[in-house]
């Protein structure tokens, strides 16, 4: 399917409803760009594209006209299987995501399985000035460095970031408090020498409340290291 095809078939699966739905939560996006499909059926589609041989020319037309249409190539990269191939393609479509649903659910498939590999390039993605490209990089340190490999100098990488960026500040705090979830002995000591800006502090004290991973006694003493 070429790339017109491709956008029919979106407009074919259209739900008006979730495309309203969408424009409330996904504010840095155009109303008129939001096509309005489902989740489960851009993944369905994704899915079958990968076997397309014109696939290759869906994926190079950015930036693209149509959010669906960002989430259905954050689908297909996904589905890559090949460790270089995946890299250089996320990193061809990483300049072109304007927005955290597009970001957050481009989850390569071979990067769980080669982290070493991985982590040269998040230390490039996280020195980045784009907004999404950095939210990447710290996405994927809490998808495959926050298990039984995690390390400080990994956590160190987030809090050196520093940034006026909502949707980065969102994602470092996710980042902490999902540390604090893992490996609260670890983590605490960041927040205790408040190494985070004072918003990103405060938000990272205010997911791990929300955790049911955290102990009841552990947020009593997060509540006291909040900022004001």
């Amino acid at each position: 399917m070429n790339r017109n095809e491709i956008v029919a078939e979106l407009f074919r699966m259209r739900d008006k409803d979730y495309a309203l739905m969408q424009a409330k939560i996904i504010p840095t996006v155009a109303a008129d760009r939001i096509i309005g499909v489902r989740t489960p059926a851009l993944r369905t589609f994704a899915k079958s594209l990968c076997k397309d041989s014109e696939i290759d020319g869906f994926l190079s037309c950015v930036p693209h006209q149509y959010f669906d249409e960002d989430q259905l190539h954050a689908f297909v990269i996904s589905l890559e299987k090949d460790f270089d191939r995946c890299v250089k393609e996320v990193e061809a479509f990483l300049p072109f995501i304007d927005n955290w649903a597009t970001c957050d659910q481009l989850l390569p498939k071979p990067f769980k399985k080669q982290p070493d590999r991985l982590l040269p390039h998040i230390q490039a993605w996280i020195m980045s000035d784009k907004t999404y490209t950095v939210r990447f990089a710290i996405g994927m340190l809490m998808q495959h460095f926050l298990g039984g490999n995690f390390d400080t100098k990994y956590a160190d990488m987030v809090a050196e970031v520093r940034s006026e960026e909502y949707y980065i500040n969102m994602m470092i705090a996710w980042y902490f408090a999902t540390a604090l979830a893992k490996h609260y002995d670890l983590a605490l000591p960041y927040l205790e020498k408040k190494r985070l800006s004072g918003w990103t502090h405060n938000k990272a004290i205010q997911k791990s409340l929300e955790s049911r991973r955290i102990t009841d006694e552990q947020k009593i003493y997060l509540k006291t290291l909040k900022v004001r």
